[in-house]
């Protein structure tokens, strides 16, 4: 699959870069530098992939995914990105991202998403009319939060809960609820559902007085 990696900072990119060329199946299609050479780059090298970060001199990261959804453009993007915000989490979401990476990462990283991504790809290949499990498929992240929630949880806040963990790499209850917008007792409520379902891990922090803190990772 070719990847078009978009970072304003050169060593980063040749980082990037370097990650995806160290994972099977994928190559580097080509490099941007602002938003403006990512929407061109886009249009001369018809990548599959596109590994875009927010911070660009220019445009926004998510201002260019949008353009590229209002254009036709359907191909998947990854942001890669510093920003945590919860906003930008959620702009991200709803322009169209299949994932979003918070920097810095390990190639693992980066991986796990790639093959994600990937697989989604590849769920419909061949397929005329797919079944739930083809789509669910596709829909990854809301596939796992579709699995059967306790009463009074909801597919839409655990799918939120999920993308913050995504987003995050690992959070505690009170982390994780800051990031959603509900409240600390309800978001584990989502959190240990998870980690029974086998969607999130959960360890122990030990550190000071007290009881350990329980951070959560998605699995």
């Amino acid at each position: 699959m070719r990847v078009l990696v978009v970072d304003d900072d050169f060593m980063v990119a040749s980082i990037h870069a370097r990650f995806v060329e160290r994972a099977p199946g994928f190559v580097v299609a080509g490099r941007a530098a602002s938003g403006a050479e990512a929407l061109d780059a886009v249009e001369r090298l018809e990548p599959d992939l596109v590994l875009l970060d927010v911070h660009l001199p220019d445009l926004s990261g998510i201002e260019v995914l949008r353009r590229l959804r209002g254009r036709g453009d359907d191909l998947g993007v990854i942001v890669v990105t510093a920003a945590r915000e919860v906003d930008t989490v959620r702009a991200a979401a709803a322009a169209g991202a299949a994932h979003y990476l918070v920097k810095p990462f390990e190639h693992e990283d980066l991986l796990a998403r790639l093959e994600a991504f990937r697989a989604a790809r590849a769920a419909l290949q061949g397929v005329v009319a797919p079944d739930q499990q083809h789509i669910d498929a596709v829909f990854a992240p809301l596939g796992r939060a579709r699995t059967v929630l306790p009463k009074g949880l909801s597919v839409e806040t655990a799918a939120a809960v999920l993308a913050a963990l995504d987003a995050a790499g690992e959070l505690s209850a009170t982390e994780a609820a800051e990031a959603v917008g509900i409240s600390r007792v309800s978001c584990r409520r989502y959190l240990e559902h998870f980690v029974e379902q086998g969607t999130a891990a959960v360890r122990l922090r030990y550190g000071g007085s007290g009881r350990p803190e329980r951070r959560y990772r998605t699995a």
